[in-house]
């Protein structure tokens, strides 16, 4: 009895570390930049004039499941960027993801208006919590590195302002997203278009900006009401300007491929 039980005891393991070894031997990351190419668009593109207050940011990249792929910070240190940050950029690429399919991309930009209260698509940023459990695990000190503890997991969670961009390679095919986020949310979207069209990962093949070479950029139609400080959006997928640069700023985006 004895020696079954000690065959039984010794198998268990067996059998759990060949199917840990299975899932860690699968790339699902293998159609997305890694994170040294990550950091350094998102670097890239922080660098540049994107209307906000020229604040340092985090990055997400997740594939088509929705997988955090890598998580990247610009800044001398982690911490020179808002800490609150790091999981809305997860946010804003798992939401990105989500809503965008193979011949549609939406912004996290797009969303702004449709789900405000009366809108329709009111109650969506409800939808797809955060999973806290994989978002805040792990030491602090790996946070935007290449060994992220978020890096691996589906953190799900859904954003409806700028800083979320669907992924299509140069087949047109959609692999993932990229969210990012550290500044006001128009300069965030300045920030992940830039990024994205430094990855080359930008051939989106359909859109509802109006704007036939950036399909799913920003829109700024919204028209405050008189005595309200709401407004109302022409076409329906506006976002609010930050200021009176980013309108100009995202009319002269990167044109898609």
């Amino acid at each position: 009895m004895n020696n079954k039980l000690r065959i039984l005891s010794f198998a268990g393991p067996i059998i759990l570390l060949a199917s840990s070894s299975a899932y860690a031997g699968r790339n699902e990351c293998a159609d997305l930049p890694n994170h040294q190419a990550f950091k350094k668009a998102l670097e890239q593109a922080r660098s540049l004039d994107n209307g906000g207050f020229d604040l340092d940011m985090w990055g997400t990249l997740v594939n088509r499941d929705g997988i955090v792929c890598a998580v990247a910070f610009t800044g001398n240190e982690r911490g020179d960027q808002w800490p609150g940050s790091r999981v809305i950029s997860a946010q804003k690429a798992n939401t990105a993801n989500a809503f965008s399919l193979p011949k549609l991309a939406l912004s996290t930009a797009n969303l702004y208006t449709a789900t405000q209260p009366g809108g329709s698509l009111f109650g969506l940023q409800h939808s797809n919590p955060v999973d806290t459990e994989e978002a805040y695990k792990g030491p602090s000190s790996n946070y935007g590195r290449g060994n992220d503890p978020m890096v691996g997991a589906k953190v799900g969670g859904v954003n409806v302002f700028g800083g979320g961009l669907a992924l299509y390679n140069s087949a047109g095919v959609l692999i993932g997203a990229v969210g990012v986020s550290g500044d006001s949310s128009c300069a965030d979207h300045n920030i992940a278009w830039r990024t994205r069209h430094f990855l080359g990962l930008d051939y989106v093949p359909g859109g509802i900006s109006g704007d036939p070479d950036r399909l799913d950029n920003i829109v700024y139609d919204i028209t405050p009401q008189v005595g309200q400080m709401s407004g109302v959006s022409d076409g329906g997928w506006g976002h609010p300007a930050c200021n009176g640069d980013v309108v100009k700023i995202a009319a002269k985006l990167p044109a898609i491929p």
